[in-house]
């Protein structure tokens, strides 16, 4: 017999929720009642993950959840590891949707928006590109890789990283920062129409794991589409004056994050890449839209 809606949450939801001190009133209610510390700021991120749309229809539920930080039950491992507390939510039937919103502070004045890019600034990325592309591409196509290659790229599809200690510490380094969920030329392609300026993306230096360079030729149109377009890498694109190199790296090393610098802003409005001997290099995509 399905279950009602209450009796839903309370299964599933409710019983598995950590606390924290500064929710006064979290899942049961109407509303949640939240503590906002004096001097600082409440800000609010929403995202939605829809099946056939961003995620196969074959992946499990547990997979799918990851990228909602994990559904019922594995959720709240992940919710907790980075002691976050699920303090509401809606329940309805219909087609799997997953929405989630999430709630932070931050110091008041502190906030780091799209608008902060200047003239000169490097591109950055943390970790590798391609990968979530890769494992998609090899599932929709019934394309073949090694074993431990299909392993490694199905994680980075299913399970990715959530960067969140880099972008904590970015705070005092980068200028203005996205994540890499709709492909890198898509998204940097936010900051930069917020920020009014342009960029030049290095192509021969975007950053490939070993898995990837071990099923994708060089000589394939697939070894820049992917990491340029496929998305759903969930790494951190960011931008930063380039005496801040130095020190970057001195952080991916303490966080064991590799950051690679993939490109310049520019002054001219508008996206172009080139390669390493200064030829233009004209993608096939920029990335994908939720209304494509």
């Amino acid at each position: 017999m399905p279950l009602a809606e209450f009796s839903l949450i309370d299964r599933f939801f409710a019983a598995h929720a950590m606390r924290r001190a500064d929710v006064a009133l979290g899942i049961g209610d109407d509303a949640a009642v939240v503590d906002v510390p004096a001097g600082e700021q409440l800000i609010v991120a929403v995202d939605t993950l829809v099946a056939g749309v961003h995620f196969p229809d074959s992946a499990t539920a547990a997979d799918i959840g990851h990228k909602a930080l994990e559904f019922a039950r594995g959720f709240f491992a992940l919710a907790e590891r980075f002691q976050v507390e699920l303090i509401g939510g809606d329940t309805t039937r219909g087609p799997l949707c997953v929405s989630v919103q999430i709630l932070g502070t931050l110091p008041r004045g502190r906030s780091m928006l799209r608008t902060g890019v200047r003239v000169g600034d490097h591109v950055f990325v943390s970790g590798n590109l391609g990968d979530a592309g890769l494992a998609l591409r090899l599932l929709q196509t019934q394309g073949s890789c090694a074993d431990d290659v299909r392993t490694a790229v199905d994680a980075r599809l299913h399970r990715p990283e959530p960067r969140v200690a880099l972008g904590e510490r970015l705070r005092s380094l980068a200028s203005a920062a996205i994540d890499v969920s709709d492909g890198l030329l898509a998204d940097l392609g936010h900051i930069l129409e917020r920020s009014g300026v342009g960029a030049m993306v290095w192509v021969d230096r975007l950053p490939r794991s070993t898995a990837f360079q071990s099923c994708v030729s060089p000589q394939t149109p697939e070894w820049f589409e992917l990491p340029l377009a496929a998305g759903d890498d969930y790494e951190i694109c960011f931008t930063a004056a380039p005496e801040q190199t130095a020190a970057l790296q001195t952080l991916a090393r303490e966080l064991d994050v590799p950051i690679t610098a993939v490109g310049v802003i520019e002054a001219e409005p508008g996206l172009r890449c080139c390669t390493d001997d200064g030829r233009d290099f004209q993608p096939t995509r920029r990335g994908s839209e939720p209304f494509d």
